[in-house]
Formats: structure tokens, sequence, C-alpha cells
């Protein structure tokens, strides 16, 4: 059956979009008990981005540290339960942050109108009702969640993402201003996931023309900001990234993510790693899937002077190994678009820890 995947209703881009939030918002405050809630990165806390921020004294705003692990479902939990505590049901949820954030915010309008802890809600179509209205406003290119139907949480047993038609955002705003003040390492691991994405994108069995199409467009701007004598974070670079971004994911949609996500996940379980910088540690590694691209790769580490770590598995017990290639081996929709419909005939556990202890 063909995929009929819904795409985000509305899109503002453009240098200084951000300042059209507030007028955006104001015809939704009447729904449900009359407030928005903010979730941001506590990177702006306190910083001029705060300032802008259009939040009324009857909305709430959290600052969410996104440093110290990913996403969690305990996290979405906590947020909700305040939420409705002191407030209600929120007439929307605006995520304004990197990809984390977006998870975030996409995750808690679903869980504000279903009942239960969000890990029971991972996977695909298992949320039973439409959440409240939600708002996207990226300040980092390249994870793709802006347009993405799945918002991909850490739980008790696994790292898989709330996945369906509810999960996409009723509304993004692209301002590449936004990102100029992203640390050097953050741009580039997560200008990588767009990359990554495009190249498992294209190297699986459900790659077709309209995945092409998107993912076409955002390597050739992947390879504009990351290769060459132009390339770099620079003004020009950040819109470039911002609409690669978006184009990878919407690549993404149509196709699947493969071999390097599945390690990346596991990455992400055991070890907690920022999913950007888990993709590039998993990448570095993985010839036998992603041929050239992975010599590409390593000269873009190379030109950018990005220190990314070797040896790491030296550290690692064969307990945490085994449990990342668990976690890994049970992702079965990312090995078929890797390998094919007979994947578990072509890789095993053992397989996917002896790659674990390449990294």
């Amino acid at each position: 059956m063909h995929k009929n995947f819904k795409n985000i209703d509305k899109v503002v881009y453009g240098r200084g979009s951000f300042d059209q939030l507030n007028n955006i918002l104001e015809e939704k405050r009447i729904e449900n008990d009359r407030f928005m809630v903010f979730v941001v990165d506590e990177y702006f806390k306190g910083k001029d981005l705060e300032k802008r921020i259009p939040h009324k004294l009857e909305d709430l705003i959290f600052f969410e540290n996104i440093d110290i692990h990913e996403p969690t479902t305990e996290q979405v939990d906590r947020i909700r339960d305040i939420v409705k505590e002191k407030k209600g049901i929120p007439s929307g949820v605006i995520g304004i942050g990197g990809g984390s954030i977006m998870d975030i915010a996409k995750a808690l309008a679903l869980m504000m109108t279903n009942e239960g802890s969000s890990s029971l809600y991972q996977g695909l179509n298992l949320v039973k009702r439409p959440g409240v209205y939600h708002l996207g406003v990226p300040t980092t290119s390249g994870t793709g969640a802006e347009c993405s139907m799945t918002a991909v949480l850490t739980g008790p047993e696994k790292k898989l993402g709330l996945k369906c038609d509810w999960t996409v955002f009723n509304q993004v705003i692209l301002d590449p201003d936004l990102t100029t003040t992203v640390p050097r390492n953050q741009w580039f691991y997560t200008g990588m996931d767009c990359y990554i994405h495009c190249i498992e994108s294209e190297s699986g069995i459900f790659y077709n023309e309209f995945s092409r199409a998107y993912g076409d467009q955002a390597l050739k701007l992947c390879r504009e900001v990351f290769t060459g004598s132009k390339s770099g974070q620079n003004s020009e670079n950040s819109e470039k990234l911002m609409i690669a971004s978006l184009f990878g994911g919407l690549s993404l949609t149509y196709s699947e993510v493969g071999a390097c996500h599945a390690f990346s996940y596991g990455l992400s379980f055991v070890f907690g790693m920022r999913h950007g910088y888990a993709n590039c540690i998993a990448f570095n590694h993985l010839k036998e899937f992603y041929g050239d691209a992975v010599d590409e790769f390593k000269e873009m580490l190379k030109y950018h002077k990005i220190d990314l770590p070797q040896r790491l598995s030296k550290d690692w017990s064969e307990e945490e190994i085994a449990k990342m290639a668990d976690v890994a081996y049970k992702l079965p929709h990312m090995w078929t678009h890797a390998l094919g419909q007979n994947w578990e005939n072509k890789l095993t556990r053992k397989d996917i820890m002896d790659i674990y202890r390449r990294m």
C-alpha cells in the first residue's frame, strides 16, 4: 500500500519571520482553556530570543535542558502533568529549539489529549486522539523534525517515535536568523543528520521519485554548505541548510532511514548520545552500507576540523554492546529498507555487535 502522509499545514520562511509568531498564535488562543505552552531550549534562557517570545501572563513556558540526554517519555509526561494540573488543556504547544525540542513539543501536544504515559504510544499509529494545535520554530538545521510525522523519544525499554498523522506540526516558522548562534560542532553534527538522511533515503528499497526530488536538492545544498571554498557556517549557508533540512525530512518521509539510524538508536539508548552525534559515530564505520558517501563524510570531517572520537568501544562492556545490538535489531523497518524483505537472513545480532566493536 502506498503511503498517504500528512504534511505541515502552514509554513512561514524568511529572515525575521519569527516576529510573526504572535499574530499566528492570536487566532488560536480561543481554543480549549485559552493559554499557550512554550517549550524552549534552555540555551536561550536569558538571551535575546527569550525576550522576543510572545508569551502572555496566562501562558506557561518551560526551558528544557536537552544537553543532558535525548528527549524521554518521562520528560514529556512530566511537562504534560504539570500543565494539566496547573492550567488544564492548552490552546497550543510551541516548540522553540533544535530537533529534540521539536520532538518534545510534538509529543506533548499529543499527550494533552491521550491518557497514560507517552511510552504507550511509541510506534506506528498507536495514538488514539488528535493532539492540540502545535507549532515548531527550529533553531538548528538538519534533523528534519520540523516536518517529520515522528516524535522520537527514549522510553524505559526503547528509543522509538510516536508516529502518526497527528504528530506533524500544524505550523512551522523557518527563520534562518535563529540558527546563527549554533555552536560549531553542533552545527556540523546536526547538518550531517540531514546529509545522512538523504544518503539513507536513496540507499534502500523504498526509494522512489518523490523522495529523489526532495533528496537530490537537499544533498546538493548540503554539499554546498559542507564542501568547497564557500562552505562553512555563514549567513548564506544558514538559509541553504534550513531548506536542506526541510527537503531532507520530506525525502525521508516517503522513503525510510536505514542501518545508520538503527545503530544510532542503540548508541543513544545505552549512552544517551545526542542524535546527530550518534549518527556521525555510526556512519563513520558503515562503508559496506553507504560506500563512497562514507569517504565524502570523512573528507567533510577533515575539512571542517571536526575531531570525531575514535575507538570508543574499548571502554564498552560486552553487556552494553549486546544491549545496543538488541535495540538496533528490533527496528525491522530500518533493516528492511537497508537490506530488503529477507533482511534477517543477511544480518544477525552478532553482526551488529561486531560493527559496534569497530566504533
